[in-house]
């Protein structure tokens, strides 16, 4: 059996740890190019031997030697030639496979980010629609309440110097019909008292007080009095509570 000499290792057979990184990216890290790959693929180790035809038929190699240099020719030209050249074309065909298949791999990526560029268009078309669509909903609804709030302003109430004039007067107004009011419940319990007094006594359960014609005469005009400043008073309430509701 004949022994190969062992041939450098193919570069599409690398083994590769990281299964994202790209062949290509592989390729391109390595120390040679492809060429120089390819021609150490190539590069002989041994050579078959030179034979100088003699003229003399008695100085040519006997059979046995000239057998022994054709097998050696032949293997020579097997493991430098044809073997060598089998494994350059073998590299050269996983070569054009691994790019082929980039290719289309990058085509595909090709493909898919123009259909996301169109997409994502048309979302930034959709978006700046909604964007002045909302912009201008929003200045609608500030024109509107710009509006409401003039409107609101124009209608708050604005009084004149009379009308500020008439608003002094009623306060005053109303200040004296509380002095009034105040008044007339003092004289109205002045009166409960006096009829209270008086009743006590005119009392037959209590010993009577003679009273004098004079005090008799006192006490009746004193009521006389009274009952007068309580129906000015009265009258007073009347005229005010007539002209505020006028």
């Amino acid at each position: 059996s004949t022994v190969h000499p062992a041939s450098p290792p193919l570069l599409c057979t690398r083994e590769d740890k990281d299964v994202a990184i790209s062949p290509l990216r592989i390729l391109a890290e390595s120390q040679h190019s492809f060429e120089k790959h390819i021609q150490s693929i190539l590069q002989r180790s041994s050579a078959n031997p030179l034979l100088l035809k003699s003229a003399d038929k008695d100085a040519a190699p006997p059979p046995e030697e000239c057998l022994q240099l054709l097998s050696r020719a032949t293997q020579v030209f097997r493991e430098e030639y044809i073997l060598k050249q089998d494994l350059a074309k073998e590299e050269i065909q996983q070569r054009v496979k691994l790019l082929w298949g980039q290719k289309k791999k990058q085509l595909e990526d090709l493909n898919y980010c123009r259909e996301e560029r169109k997409s994502l268009r048309e979302m930034a078309e959709r978006l700046a629609d909604k964007y002045e669509e909302a912009k201008e909903k929003q200045e609608d609804i500030m024109n509107r309440m710009k509006k409401v709030l003039r409107s609101f302003h124009s209608q708050l109430p604005v009084l004149s110097d009379s009308e500020k004039d008439m608003k002094k007067e009623l306060q005053t107004i109303h200040d004296q019909l509380q002095h009034l009011s105040n008044a007339i419940r003092q004289v109205k319990m002045k009166k409960e008292y006096q009829q209270k007094k008086m009743e006590k006594g005119t009392s037959p359960r209590k010993p009577s007080i003679t009273l004098s014609a004079y005090q008799s005469k006192c006490i009746q005009t004193v009521l006389k009095e009274e009952g007068e400043h309580i129906r000015e008073m009265v009258k007073q309430i009347n005229d005010i509570r007539s002209h505020v509701n006028f």
